[in-house]
Order: C-alpha cells, then sequence, then structure tokens
C-alpha cells in the first residue's frame, strides 16, 4: 500500500513538472512574438504556414504532404533508421568495450576516441563525401529504383522516400549511425560494467558460457540500468538529424530553410519548427520516462 502511494505521488509530481516545462516554453515563444512584435514593429503573418504541410494535388484529386511534412517525413526516416543501425553498432562495440581480450577492446576504444573527439560538423562532411563517392557506388544503390519491382519500390520508398533521394537518405543514415554509435557504445560499457562481479563468477561457477553469462545474467539488468542515458540519446539523434541538412539531405531543417527563403516569413517559419522538434523531443521523453517508471517497479 505504502509502495502504490509513494508511485502515485510521483505520477503526479511528474505531471505537476510536464505542466510546468509545457507553460515555460509557451510563455517563452509568447514572450519573443511580442518582442519581436513590439521593438521590430514586425507583422506577424502565420496563414502561410498550413499551406507548406499540405498541398491540393489536382493529379490525385486530394490533398499531399507538401514541404515541412515531406520534411517532416524525412526526419522521421533518417532517425528511426539511424537508431536502429546505431543501436546495433552500439551494442556489439559495447560489448567489444568489455572484453577480454585485448583486440576487441582496443578496436572498440579507438572507434569512440576517433569519433568523440571530432566536431560533429566536420565528421559528418568527410564521412558524408567518402561514403556517397564510395560506398554507395560499391552497394549499387542508384540502381535500386532501377531494378526493383514495383511491391518493392513501394515499400522502399515509404522506408526511404523518393527513389532519387535514395543515395542522400542512406548516406546520411549512414553517417548519424556511425556517430551515435559512439556514445551509445559508452552507454553499453557502463551498464554491463555496472553489474556486480559476483553475479558474472556465479554464472561462471554453474557452467555458463561467457556468450550465456552476458545473454542471461548481465544483459538483462544492464538494460534497466541504460534506459535514461539511451533515452537521452535517441533524443539527440531526433535534434541532431538537422545537422545533414548541411550536406543537401532534405529533412525538416533544409526545407524550413527553403520556406523560410523563398516567403521571407522568417520568425514565423522558425518559431514553427521549434515547435515541430520540441514536441518530438519532448513526446520521446514522456514515453521513455513513463518506461523507466514500469521498470523501476518492476526491479521493486
Amino acid at each position: 500500500m505504502m509502495r502504490t502511494s509513494k508511485y502515485s505521488i510521483r505520477i503526479r509530481s511528474t505531471h505537476l513538472i510536464d505542466i510546468a516545462v509545457i507553460s515555460a516554453v509557451i510563455g517563452f515563444i509568447v514572450y519573443v512574438v511580442y518582442r519581436v512584435d513590439t521593438v521590430l514593429v514586425y507583422n506577424w503573418y502565420w496563414g502561410f504556414i498550413p499551406d507548406y504541410i499540405l498541398r491540393w494535388d489536382e493529379e490525385l484529386g486530394r490533398y499531399a504532404p507538401n514541404l515541412l511534412l515531406k520534411g517532416l517525413f524525412t526526419t522521421f526516416r533518417l532517425a528511426v533508421w539511424s537508431l536502429l543501425l546505431a543501436s546495433l553498432i552500439g551494442v556489439i562495440m559495447g560489448v567489444m568495450r568489455t572484453s577480454k581480450r585485448l583486440f576487441p577492446r582496443m578496436v572498440s576504444r579507438l572507434y569512440v576516441e576517433f569519433v568523440r573527439n571530432m566536431p560533429p560538423v566536420v565528421f559528418l562532411f568527410i564521412f558524408y563525401f567518402f561514403i556517397s563517392s564510395q560506398l554507395i557506388p560499391i552497394l549499387g544503390i542508384d540502381e535500386i529504383s532501377v531494378r526493383a519491382s514495383p511491391t518493392t519500390l513501394v515499400f522502399l520508398e515509404m522506408a526511404l522516400g523518393p527513389p532519387e533521394l535514395f543515395s542522400n537518405v542512406i548516406s546520411g543514415i549512414i553517417c548519424l549511425a556511425i556517430f551515435e554509435a559512439a556514445y551509445i557504445t559508452e552507454i553499453v560499457r557502463a551498464g554491463i560494467q555496472s553489474i556486480d562481479r559476483g553475479q558474472i563468477e556465479a554464472g561462471q561457477s554453474i557452467g555458463l558460457s561467457q556468450f550465456q553469462v552476458l545473454r542471461w545474467i548481465v544483459l538483462p539488468q544492464a538494460v534497466q540500468r541504460m534506459v535514461p542515458p539511451l533515452a537521452g540519446q535517441f533524443i539527440t539523434l531526433i535534434k541532431d538529424s538537422s545537422l545533414v541538412s548541411l550536406i543537401s539531405i532534405q529533412e525538416l531543417t533544409f526545407l524550413a530553410q527553403e520556406v523560410a527563403y523563398s516567403t521571407q516569413y522568417v520568425f514565423e517559419i522558425w518559431i514553427f519548427v521549434a515547435v515541430m522538434y520540441f514536441c518530438i523531443c519532448y513526446s520521446l521523453a514522456w514515453l521513455f520516462g513513463r518506461l523507466e517508471k514500469r521498470l523501476s517497479v518492476y526491479r521493486a
């Protein structure tokens, strides 16, 4: 009963914090709009934004995504595929970081230190131009849209966007994944090393192999401890996806910049984009917070 009461109090306090944060963000936006309106004597106009979210397609006879919505879809695609690939690389490298053998530890350490000590934009430029000019032709990405069957092409368009952008999007996904995986590697390493050594030795004493100890003893406990830092890293990945606008990948930030230049409504478009990013990231933070609470109740 006492545990349930404490859990209910934590939930109510979390809701109050959420309300306070959202109220503070709304208040800040209102303040910015007020200051721009009074200091710069700026004539606000928000009516153009819906036209850049949806447009009427005469050929299809229905509404179709316009620039901002297309950019949002591309951002989601970049984030989801980069997250999956970065998680895979990060888990492998994180396990290698805790290996007893010198060579795997050195390889993973070299990878982590190389990525962490390089500015993101520099890393992005180097690897993007290497991947787009070397790796993409080797993989034959540009030929997929030509050789794929109609059914496969529809699936690929849903997963990666328009066929003419396949190579750019895949290059961006690989670059983001390699960069973010370095930080996930350290989270995985810290999670594994946080498990008491006695539990590992107990598993080995009953005849479990190193892989079985990792699979049945270490990782189930480590994953619970890795959820909070992984949540922060995943949210960071969403925001870092805007960096690929520098290499002309048409995600939300890139297309928002085009809309701002073409309409000259700079304040409106960037405030709207900022609100979109905030809604996405805050929603993810809320979902991960709920997951963390469930895991804490399960551990209790």
